[in-house]
């Protein structure tokens, strides 16, 4: 596991809290970023699985 696969996997993960405060506050916004986190680790985590190869 690379560093790009834990960093991914760590974003991923904050980002489905910060979406989950979101819904549970009514702030679309913050779960808007929440998803837009989750995007983003599921990417850099991908690339890291890319230069595992």
């Amino acid at each position: 596991m690379n560093k790009n696969q834990v960093n991914g996997i760590a974003k991923d993960i904050a980002g489905k809290v910060q979406e989950k405060v979101g819904d549970i506050t009514g702030s679309t916004s913050q779960q808007a970023k929440g998803i837009q986190k989750q995007i983003s680790g599921q990417a850099e985590e991908k690339l890291g699985d890319a230069k595992e190869l």
